[in-house]
């Protein structure tokens, strides 16, 4: 795969993003690509490992290593080394519906197992897929697919973000009729408002949105299902349903002064602002504005740094980002070898612009809050923190987060951002439908199967398996699409 001999030849090259004082000024996406030629090297560079643990998808080390769609990606690593675009896109497109979305926003597990990435850097697989796609709509490879025989099957996705658009496409392609729920205004869930518009910007989404449009997929939007429609009218109305409506119930922290004015969840910041830049181009401000305040983020994951780049772009005074964890170690530690996820310290483009603009990194490591402190007007002003270690509880042999006596400390907070992770599916779906829960507060489903404990009713994304990754939505979406079409026909050829 790729030339016998490129990974000893070539080096991994990645296309140059906007410096960070300079992408901050706007919400455009800053990642560019490189010139085919210099992408069809990258290609050369896969190595013909014999075990490409690229595309395993399997869980070593209690992670997942590898490409969790099982993407052929040795295969179309040689295709694009030796040019061949127009291949290279069929055979990403045997494994992957959504190949735009992943191309964008994946942490790239398939190069995190790369053979190359033991002792050397892994092969750009990540952005070899974005030239594939990119390069197919730029070519018009990427048409509507009409089915040209309709079964007269009728099924209700409720959710269009990456499980619930990946399961309505393959599911129309088979020749069911599909109409896709979205209680906001435009069809795409995470991707639309989870995700930063200079991470992935909407266009994108609206492209592959018009081409399952033309396909003949049907999307509802402001529709809330269990609030706007009664689940028992699609119960009547559909031969089958597919539950892919996220886990957007937010984690809160209990501190004093939780009630205090300027404390908000970052989902809903983030998608509050989102539509005001779709909206008006921000002018509405119809957001929570951080303008000339001092911001401090709850929260060290990637809806955290999301919040980082989002309040930086829109002129924060200063940003704090809290992590209760310790700091990852800036390189694998003995006991994660690869091929396992690595376990590593990565900063993001968050917090490279933080560093950039403020001079320093924004995270504060082992630490919480306990105390929002509020002014006269009833405002934010300040919050109290405090510092955190673990410990080994001798009886039970436990390790145990406990605050750091006298570690308390006052900073200025004009606004907080709550990033502190999902709690599973909202509840009034899953009254609505009847369906059980899981102890994880997410829709269960039989072991190996997406079928509820209703009858023709399913489920697929992070409403089954629990706030994920984009990747996984999308596999659930195609696996819980193949088990309906199952149901529905008796065999399934998707």
């Amino acid at each position: 795969m790729g030339k016998a001999t490129g990974f000893l030849e070539y080096q991994r090259m990645n296309a140059k993003a906007a410096e960070p004082c300079r992408r901050i000024i706007d919400f455009h996406e800053f990642h560019s690509s490189l010139p085919k030629e210099e992408q069809q090297l990258q290609g050369a560079r896969c190595m013909d490992c014999g075990v490409p643990f690229c595309q395993a998808g399997m869980m070593i080390g209690q992670m997942v290593s590898g490409c969790p769609l099982h993407n052929l990606i040795p295969e179309w690593n040689d295709l694009v080394y030796k040019g061949n675009w127009y291949q290279a896109y069929q055979r990403l497109s045997k494994t992957h519906p959504l190949p735009e979305f992943t191309s964008r926003v994946c942490p790239a597990l398939c190069e995190a197992a790369c053979t190359c990435n033991l002792n050397d850097d892994p092969v750009a697989a990540k952005a070899n897929e974005r030239m594939i796609i990119e390069t197919a709509f730029e070519k018009g490879w990427v048409r509507p697919q009409i089915p040209t025989v309709c079964t007269g099957k009728k099924i209700a996705v409720v959710g269009s973000g990456p499980a619930g658009l990946a399961a309505a496409l393959m599911l129309n392609r088979r020749g069911h009729s599909v109409s896709v729920y979205e209680r906001k205004d435009r069809p795409g869930g995470l991707l639309q408002y989870g995700i930063p518009n200079m991470k992935l910007e909407k266009d994108v989404i609206a492209r592959r949105v018009d081409l399952m449009v033309q396909d003949g997929v049907e999307f509802i939007t402001n529709t809330d299902v269990g609030k706007d429609i009664r689940a028992e009218q699609l119960m009547q109305q559909y031969d089958r349903i597919i539950l892919a409506c996220g886990a957007s119930h937010p984690r809160d922290i209990k501190a004093s002064g939780r009630e205090t004015e300027g404390i908000y969840f970052a989902v809903d910041f983030l998608s509050q602002v989102t539509k005001s830049l779709l909206d008006s181009d921000l002018q509405d401000r119809s957001f929570p504005n951080p303008k000339n305040k001092h911001v401090v983020i709850i929260g060290g994951g990637d809806t955290g740094n999301d919040c980082v780049g989002t309040v930086i772009r829109l002129g924060a005074k200063s940003v704090v980002q809290l992590e209760m964890m310790p700091k990852s170690p800036d390189s694998r530690a003995a006991d994660n070898p690869w091929p396992q996820w690595p376990k590593v310290c990565k900063t993001d483009y968050g917090q490279e612009e933080a560093i950039a603009v403020f001079g320093q990194d924004p995270r504060v490591y082992q630490t919480t809050v306990t105390e929002f402190i509020a002014n006269g007007k009833g405002e934010l002003c300040q919050i109290k923190t405090v510092r955190l270690e673990w410990q080994k509880d001798l009886q039970s042999g436990k390790t145990n987060m406990v605050t750091v006596p006298d570690s308390e400390k006052v900073m200025a907070a004009d606004m907080v951002l709550i990033a502190a992770g999902f709690l599973g599916t909202e509840d009034y779906i899953a009254r609505a439908f009847g369906v059980e829960l899981n102890e994880r507060n997410n829709v269960a489903a039989a072991a190996g199967t997406y079928q509820t404990s209703v009858k023709n009713i399913f489920t697929a994304g992070d409403t089954h398996r629990g706030q994920s990754l984009v990747v996984w939505a999308i596999r659930e979406g195609v696996e819980a699409a193949k088990e309906v079409d199952e149901s529905l026909m008796g065999y399934t050829n998707l």
